[in-house]
């Protein structure tokens, strides 16, 4: 009877792996894959307005000039929770030098739900409420955290899906800041 509790967990990690597996699948449709994203390394950044926690409207060309590390994260990702204190020190230590992190909150959740939990981790850089279409322009952003690196003349300069360390997270962040003209970066 010892095994009893495994073999529930195991099964429910398969079908757990399952779901996962076929919400991926759902999602995906015909849609962009991940060899889209891959693609964008070197082009322009796609564009896009979303509404940020506080009601204001945020396009991603308002940070030319800035190395931006835009990050589609969840209330529910347990990785970016790990991550997102990272990136508020991170944005503490590189803010000065050119950088600004955008996090683009792909969740189920209202608004508030999000705001009270970017609150709770004390988030000091915007977050914006994400629709499918940014992710899909991206390739499809069909893990989380997914994170693309922009430099200051807005091309991806990077992309990650998953959870880094934070040096990893780090290095990027200098790519980023070293592409492009400085001279344009904004205060």
């Amino acid at each position: 009877m010892k095994r009893d509790p495994v073999v529930i967990i195991v099964v429910a990690m398969v079908v757990s792996m399952m779901l996962v597996y076929g919400i991926h699948k759902a999602r995906q449709g015909s849609g962009p894959t991940s060899e889209n994203s891959s693609s964008l390394q070197g082009k322009m950044a796609p564009d896009f307005t979303l509404t940020s926690l506080d009601g204001k409207t945020v396009r991603l060309s308002d940070y030319r000039g800035k190395a931006v590390l835009l990050n589609f994260w969840a209330t529910w990702c347990e990785p970016c929770k790990i991550e997102m204190p990272w990136f508020v020190e991170m944005q503490k230590e590189y803010g000065a030098q050119g950088l600004q992190i955008l996090g683009v909150a792909m969740d189920d959740a209202s608004p508030k739900d999000i705001s009270d939990f970017a609150k709770q981790m004390g988030v000091n850089y915007p977050i914006v409420v994400g629709k499918d279409s940014v992710g899909d322009a991206y390739g499809g952003v069909q893990f989380l955290p997914a994170t693309f690196y922009v430099g200051r003349d807005g091309k991806v300069v990077d992309k990650v899906f998953g959870l880094k360390g934070r040096g990893e997270i780090q290095d990027y962040i200098k790519k980023a800041l070293a592409s492009g003209p400085v001279s344009q970066a904004k205060n």
